[in-house]
């Protein structure tokens, strides 16, 4: 019998739709899934949720329920990580304190000055989370679904032997849309994609084995596809490479959509997949969230707990499989750069191609990036680089640096403007942030 471990366990769509998919594999249809969380409450629903799926499914699994990281993890073979550090009265101070300096965001939870104290806030715990790993389960998997992801993840990587990667759903949701603009199925794309997360890029993308990028060039001509994504189409416009993950995203990650009003009005208001102009949607969503999951959840079991037991396209569940024996499973993962892109610097966390398999994670050399690609994830990296060396040894003045090197931040603010914004968001922080023992930078 597999074990399981979800920590986080309440975040409770992403729980039940991977649970699902888990017990699907003859493999792991006799799991013991090990739920884990901090609150009570959202732990319970969980946990309810996690046996209605068992139990209608007719599966041999065991489902426990604990507030003991140290259980959970104990003999675990995989463990899962959805964790929040912080609750939104915390994390909205790194949206709305670069708001008010002139850094407009969307979302928040990867890159720029949100990101970055998202990350020194939790990069704590996902080594405590390794240590304890090292410990209980020494040779199990670790699948962080957290973000910031780039940063978590070379955090992690720098401080522990576990073997993990970090999931996205980016690649192969924006495969899709490309399959779908050309009218393709999915059945008949290949494709190539390496870079960093959320701006990993699609060095091939062919239908039948022949190139498909001439097709998707006379998609993105046609207006309502143009339109479904402005920020990402503008840029596969000039750089020549579809990137990864949405406009709302990709519009915080560089220097050309969100530095002046005019830019926001243009290019960040009219997409009609997703608005990504709207100021702040993470934090307006999180805290919708916040007043509505009970009665949301209450209602589901109501209503029946409608929830289809077919196997989803959850890259977890398919690579939790092919460690314990099943078949090989290639996705993009969150690793090492250990020459797999030789012009992304050495050891930095890349999003490239990864098949897990009985010896675990095996990455796949990709090279070279175009330029104009490598170019802005290496300045990415930079950035990601000094806020984790800061989150592990208590450094304020290389956080300092790391959002003085963020591109939206340093089209918008100078030098001194941002160390003010800086030293403001660690002040909203410093409960948070015991690693930083003095603040004078």
């Amino acid at each position: 019998m597999a074990k399981v471990a979800f920590i986080g366990a309440g975040s409770l769509g992403f729980t039940r739709g991977l649970v699902r998919d888990l017990l699907t594999f003859p493999l792991l249809k006799d799991a013991t899934i090990s739920l884990m969380d901090i609150d009570p409450e959202r732990l319970d629903f969980a946990y309810k949720a996690v046996k209605t799926i068992v139990e209608r499914g007719q599966y041999p699994a065991k489902v426990e329920a604990t507030l003991d990281r140290k259980a959970a993890l104990k003999g675990a073979d995989a463990v899962c990580c959805t964790i929040l550090c912080g609750a939104v009265q915390v994390w909205r101070h790194d949206i709305e304190v670069p708001k008010k300096y002139g850094v407009d965001t969307n979302i928040g939870d990867t890159r720029g000055p949100s990101g970055v104290f998202r990350a020194l806030r939790t990069i704590p715990a996902m080594v405590s989370l390794c240590k304890d790993m090292e410990r209980y389960c020494p040779d199990a998997l670790l699948l962080n679904y957290t973000n910031p992801m780039a940063m978590l993840c070379r955090a992690m990587q720098r401080t522990s032997k576990i073997q993990l990667t970090g999931l996205c759903h980016s690649v192969q949701g924006t495969a899709e849309m490309l399959a779908e603009w050309i009218g393709a199925p999915m059945s008949e794309i290949t494709y190539r994609c390496a870079g960093i997360n959320h701006q990993a890029w699609y060095l091939d993308f062919k239908r039948k084995g022949k190139d498909a990028y001439p097709a998707i060039r006379k998609a993105v001509a046609r207006p309502e596809i143009y339109k479904a994504e402005l920020v990402r189409n503008e840029m596969f416009l000039h750089l020549g490479y579809y990137v990864t993950e949405s406009s709302g995203h990709n519009s915080e990650y560089n220097w050309w959509f969100r530095k002046r009003p005019d830019l926001i009005q243009k290019y960040c208001t009219k997409s009609t997949n997703w608005n990504p102009g709207e100021y702040a949607y993470i934090l307006k969503e999180y805290m919708r969230r916040e007043k509505c999951w009970k009665k949301e959840v209450k209602e589901w079991f109501k209503q029946g707990a409608p929830m289809p037991l077919e196997r989803g396209h959850e890259y977890a569940a398919y690579i939790i499989n092919a460690r314990l024996g099943g078949d090989p499973f290639e996705f993009n993962g969150n690793v090492p750069n250990t020459g797999l892109v030789p012009n992304l610097p050495q050891d930095a966390c890349v999003e490239v191609p990864v098949v897990a398999n009985k010896r675990g994670l095996n990455s796949i050399y990709v090279g070279p990036l175009p330029p104009q690609c490598a170019a802005l994830n290496n300045v990415s990296i930079a950035v990601e680089e000094m806020a984790v060396e800061a989150a592990l040894t208590g450094n304020p003045e290389l956080v300092f640096h790391a959002i003085a090197y963020d591109p939206l931040t340093a089209a918008v603010l100078s030098l001194a403007e941002i160390k003010k914004m800086v030293k403001e968001m660690f002040e909203k922080n410093k409960n948070h942030l015991p690693q930083f023992k003095k603040l004078n930078f």
